[in-house]
């Protein structure tokens, strides 16, 4: 199958579209579009942008929070990983009576 648009189908729409707007519309019309798809790409890239930094932002607060919990229940956090400190500290919640 080949291209959507051929040589000549694209001059015809084009003339079509000139007849229909006018000169003066035609560059406007155009000018609007273009803006339409960069504030598009900007608003998408900036969701995603913004949907990481929050995941990021996340994590970190719970890491803080993870060692803050560790030093007020007087759990060691050296040479542990997150999953052997969570445990620890969920231990250490539950014998003091605080889950």
């Amino acid at each position: 199958m080949g291209a959507f648009f051929q040589g000549n189908e694209l001059w015809i729409i084009l003339l079509i579209l000139l007849l229909i707007l006018g000169p003066t519309k035609l560059p406007a019309l155009a000018r609007g579009l273009g803006q339409a798809i960069r504030e598009f790409k900007k608003a998408s890239q900036g969701v995603y942008d913004e949907e990481t930094k929050e995941k990021k932002s996340e994590k970190e607060v719970d890491d803080k929070l993870l060692m803050e919990l560790a030093k007020k229940l007087e759990v060691s956090t050296e040479g542990k990983s997150k999953e052997e400190l969570k445990k620890e500290v969920l231990e250490k919640a539950k014998e003091k009576g605080l889950i």
